[in-house]
């Protein structure tokens, strides 16, 4: 009954998590090719890795948000109220002196890369300064805002998580449309109003969460013992998250110095569309990983395996449905987009949209890792092998090799860290690596290979156009729910769709 509840609850967040990434992707997509066009090719890049420059530095602050998610949702888990509001506090104290000590950093070291190391035309530096420093206060206002965040997921409050997200969507969205009305300098415009949008939400999120959740209620507390266990599981994740922000913002930064500004514009743009097809498996992953926490805090152990094992193959059909038709129509897609379609785009947003798929299949892996918390030797021999992604990409791009080998290098590695999760999870949880690869790997794999059978047929068929682009997306989506419904599902999964698609059915006639 308890599992048949929670399965409800996860799709009923999911479903409510897909209307907020749905409008988010339309959104994020009209916006991308409007600030394109408005800011120009060469200032789109110089956000992109001027704010990277910021990110850099938020790899301290990733392991702590990973701390204090984990520690929140593990004791929702155990329902234990008293020692939730201590870590609340805990961590909003964390936040805070965590938010500063960056950004010192960030005013030294930051502006002084800035100006002296990174590629930037000398009558754009100005500007480029501004975004630093909007991005940097942008950047601690959202580290703040990381207790309240996670307590709204934590509570799986979802309808509230959705509808702050498209709030903050249709803001920005404005703040795209009026860029051509304001004067002065666009790009500082922009990063001006980005930093607006981050405060008012930072604002509603805290007001939301201090009216429906007890513990969120802010008092200075100082556990040492609490503070000293937060900061050891943050210390340790600090290896995984500083692998994770050098192999995306360390190697944006890597291709500015090499390549300049214009190869991250095309980087940038594959990284749109990288974070709006991803966004989906995200909404999914956000509704699942709360239940993943809290089945190992109440050692529910078959529910634990069954959510790590069918999240890790859904993750991969949801990315495999949007991905397909990107990656046989990628020109075709960009330039009904964008219009204008810069150098390296095309091979940039293959290469993402292969990335993130291979990388979805550690999704669920790594929520179970965090919701151990012992993650010491995970981290240092998993984090430690991302962390060749930064090295390996210098070397190959110092030895004249073209940028897009920054990215195959990252899909050598994440296949490999994905090899090395399994068996550390085997040690750490008694994860059953050959069921997993039996029935999540070589299930994904197979499937893959029979959905590419028709956009293949049509792409050699047909002459590129609006048309076969038409046909792809359609062919293609009706095959790959085929294929997943009759070849990547079990027989029980089969038969409970058909339930659930027929009740909602029901629903629909019904109303």
């Amino acid at each position: 009954m308890i599992t048949a509840t929670n399965n409800k609850r996860i799709a009923k967040n999911t479903l409510l998590l897909y209307f907020r990434m749905l409008i988010q992707m339309l959104v994020s997509l009209y916006t991308s090719r409007v600030v394109l066009n408005t800011l120009g090719v060469e200032d789109f890049g110089i956000y992109n890795v001027v704010g990277g420059v910021v990110a850099v530095l938020s790899v301290f602050s990733a392991s702590l948000s990973a701390a204090i998610s984990r520690f929140i949702t593990y004791e929702l888990g155990k329902e234990n109220i008293g020692k939730l509001k201590l870590i609340f506090s805990t961590a909003v104290n964390i936040q805070f002196f965590m938010a500063l000590g960056i950004c010192l950093v960030a005013e030294i070291v930051g502006v002084w890369f800035l100006n002296s190391e990174m590629n930037i035309p000398l009558d754009r530096m100005n500007a480029a300064n501004w975004v630093l420093q909007c991005s940097i206060f942008t950047f601690m206002v959202s580290l703040i805002s990381v207790p309240y965040n996670s307590s709204i997921i934590a509570h799986e409050h979802m309808k509230a998580f959705a509808y702050i997200g498209i709030i903050e969507i249709l803001f920005k969205l404005l703040a795209v449309l009026s860029l051509r009305y304001w004067k002065g300098d666009i790009l500082i415009v922009y990063a001006l109003l980005l930093l607006g949008i981050t405060i008012i939400i930072r604002l509603i999120n805290g007001w939301y969460c201090k009216r429906k959740f007890e513990e969120c209620r802010y008092q200075f507390i100082f556990d040492r013992g609490l503070f000293r266990q937060m900061f050891s599981f943050a210390g340790w994740n600090f290896v995984g998250a500083s692998s994770g922000v050098m192999r995306d913002q360390g190697i944006n930064v890597l291709l500015n110095l090499f390549c300049g500004p214009l190869v991250n514009t095309a980087r940038g743009i594959a990284m749109q569309v990288c974070v709006a097809i991803q966004g989906f498996v995200g909404s999914f992953m956000t509704a699942l990983n709360p239940q993943i926490t809290k089945s190992y805090a109440t050692e529910n152990r078959d529910y634990l395996m069954k959510l790590v094992f069918q999240g890790a193959r859904f993750s991969f059909y949801l990315l495999l449905l949007l991905s397909l038709p990107i990656l046989f129509e990628t020109e075709i897609v960009l330039k009904l987009w964008l219009k204008i379609v810069p150098d390296y785009t095309i091979a940039f947003v293959r290469l993402i949209v292969v990335y993130i798929m291979s990388e979805s299949l550690s999704y669920t892996l790594i929520t179970l890792m965090l919701a151990t918390g012992n993650i010491r030797n995970y981290q240092l021999i998993v984090g430690g092998c991302q962390m060749l992604n930064f090295p390996l990409s210098y070397l190959f791009l110092k030895l004249g090799y073209a940028p897009e080998y920054t990215i195959v290098i990252s899909i050598f590695i994440a296949m490999l860290c994905f090899v090395l999760r399994l068996y550390m999870l085997r040690g750490m949880v008694g994860l059953p690596v050959g069921h997993f690869i039996r029935k999540v790997f070589l299930n994904v794999l197979f499937v893959s290979l029979i959905s590419c059978i028709v956009p293949l047929l049509i792409s050699n068929i047909l002459l590129p156009g609006v048309s076969r682009l038409l046909l792809t997306c359609i062919f293609s989506t009706i095959c790959t729910i085929i294929v997943i419904f009759y070849v990547g599902c079990s027989l029980q999964e089969r038969l409970l769709l058909k339930v659930q698609i027929g009740n909602f059915l029901t629903k629909f006639n019904y109303r």
